[in-house]
């Protein structure tokens, strides 16, 4: 009998309606209302291009409050649908409209540039609707973005978003010191391109020069792509012109409440980061920032180790936030929601990092013939090299940047110490007492290199008494542009400079008994494209090479683990 092949698309999106069944089942707000026949319109956008709306609404109701999705997949109007009839059945209006040149919308499909105007235009005409009482807008991921878009210029019958899984800084989702996030938009790109990309995608990431893989591999050229590989500069042109700087600046002019969903293994939360902490502080009040472990499609990625207190729920969350501010007329109290990994808790506090000064340090070193994290800095220096070679990447296991390696994301059980010869491993004595961390992790590092420019990573592990390691956060940095460089810098080789590599933000409890495990490497392939060992545009070059690499440590150096205590200690 022939196995049949099930899509991943497909059965995540069976998984959402499973969920959106489930969770308004749990609804506290019984179903008490008709469904109106569906309605289809194509609604024109200022410049005569008509955009393809659909509204549910339910009877007998003569002004209503409603709930607005832009989006640009069709795949996915079982799960607008789905959502659309629980909303109805307890007395709201459901209206999603495509964007230009996906789903039956007119237009030509150019991911980000119009989602401003089509948006706002489609709002103003929406709130001249006499059936139209208030307004909430809901959207994740791409569906996120088109409310970000317009959240500044809002007409006044929209009161509040509830918006997920995106950040208005985009430079954060594409670069880490130049370093390409491949598992980002090289995934997103081959899956949105406008048209059937059928290429491999690990063979499309370690493709050289990645510039021309769009006409090499997938059959035709992506300018937009390529706008992403030229832009390694956080200040680079692309970044301060257009959508992007539309995007970055709209969270500062933000006055209604938000919503704000995120996870801690979702590849925009460095982005979601900075869109929270830009917002103003008036509207941080009456807005709330939670964040999950979860990943992009709201799925735990503890592995071995679901909590008690641990919830899923989005759909009815997301309803739960506009029953209370649009039919109830409620303002919402602003807070900050976190679930603290290992503790199994959440906390709830005012700001995102109220500790930030407080940290706690482990010193790289070596105990006879081991590699150790120390509390105390080694009175004697020492170094230790390894060969990275771009020819073999250590592949990404555990992470947060992940987007089409999906099975790979999330805090993952990893390989035993010395698993690699290019990956070095230091490792702390036993934790008297559990020890919370909360905010970013950063590594104090001195490191050289022969070759002119070349990566480095870290990644930060609990290791159970039991052996056992799972991943806590990675780091990634380039000596081209080392410590936050906002442009290319020179390196001389074999020349020894100091490197602070920091991660994005977690909360996480360490046991009593488990040790710190860091290890340091220069590949995570393909969570960021492999670096060449070549100096220059990364996109453009055809040739790579191996490299030494040296990290030092010891009372000269004060290489070390800085690790943000949460208030728990």
């Amino acid at each position: 009998m022939k196995q049949q092949i099930v899509d991943p698309a497909e059965a995540e999106r069976q998984r959402m309606l499973i969920r959106i069944r489930d969770e308004f089942a749990q609804c506290s707000i019984s179903p008490s209302y008709a469904a109106l026949p569906v309605e289809e319109r194509m609604i024109a956008a200022s410049d005569g291009v008509r955009l393809r709306t659909v509204l549910y609404r339910p009877a007998g109701r003569e002004a209503v409050p409603v709930i607005v999705m832009r989006t640009c997949y069709p795949k996915n109007e079982c799960i607008y649908r789905a959502m659309a009839q629980e909303y109805v059945k307890r007395g709201f209006a459901v209206v999603y409209q495509y964007c230009r040149g996906t789903g039956g919308s007119e237009g030509k499909w150019e991911p980000n540039v119009h989602e401003r105007a089509d948006g706002k235009d489609m709002l103003e005409w929406l709130c001249a609707q006499s059936w139209v009482a208030s307004v909430g807008y809901f959207g994740s991921s791409y569906l996120a973005l088109t409310g970000w878009a317009i959240a500044d210029i809002v007409p006044n019958k929209v009161k509040t978003m509830y918006l997920s899984h995106y950040g208005t800084h985009r430079f954060i989702s594409a670069y880490k010191d130049g370093l390409f996030r491949h598992d980002i938009l090289t995934a997103w790109t081959m899956e949105n391109a406008g048209f059937p990309i059928k290429a491999d995608y690990l063979e499309s990431c370690l493709h050289r020069p990645q510039w021309t893989v769009d006409e090499d591999l997938w059959g035709q050229r992506i300018d937009w792509y390529r706008e992403y590989l030229e832009s390694a500069d956080s200040d680079a042109p692309y970044w301060g012109k257009g959508v992007w700087k539309d995007l970055k600046e709209i969270p500062t002019r933000v006055k209604i409440p938000i919503c704000f969903v995120e996870a801690w293994y979702d590849h925009h939360l460095g982005s979601a980061i900075e869109t929270w902490l830009s917002m103003p502080e008036e509207t941080r009040r009456k807005s709330r920032f939670l964040i999950g472990a979860w990943d992009h499609s709201f799925e735990m990625r503890l592995q071995d180790r679901h909590g008690k207190n641990y919830w899923t729920e989005d759909y009815l969350r997301a309803f739960e936030w506009f029953y209370k501010i649009l039919e109830n007329k409620q303002q919402p109290q602003g807070d900050v929601l976190l679930y603290t990994i290992g503790a199994d808790c959440w906390s709830r506090r005012r700001e995102l990092r109220e500790n930030d000064a407080a940290v706690k340090r482990l010193y790289l070193g070596r105990q006879a013939d081991a590699l150790m994290l120390t509390e105390q800095i080694p009175q004697v220096s020492g170094t230790v090299t390894y060969r990275y070679n771009p020819e073999d990447p250590v592949p990404s296991h555990g992470g947060e940047a992940l987007l089409r390696t999906r099975e790979e994301v999330g805090s993952l059980l990893q390989e035993p110490v010395v698993a690699r010869q290019d990956v070095i491993s230091f490792v702390s004595e036993p934790l008297r007492a559990p020890l919370t961390v909360s905010g970013q992790i950063r590594l104090q590092l001195t490191v050289a290199s022969d070759a002119d420019d070349t990566a480095f990573m870290f990644k930060v592990m609990e290791v159970l008494p039991d052996g056992r390691s799972y991943n806590i956060r990675t780091g990634v940095t380039s000596l081209g542009y080392r410590n936050g460089s906002p442009h290319r810098v020179s390196y001389t080789p074999n020349t020894a400079v100091a490197l602070l590599i920091d991660s994005w933000d977690i909360s996480y409890q360490f046991q009593a008994g488990s040790r710190i495990r860091l290890d340091i490497y220069s590949s995570d392939f393909p969570q960021y494209a492999v670096h060449s060992n070549f100096a220059g545009e990364w996109a453009k070059q055809a040739e790579i090479k191996p490299a030494e690499q040296t990290i030092f440590w010891g009372l000269a150096y004060d290489s070390c683990l800085i690790l943000p205590l949460g208030t728990e200690n």
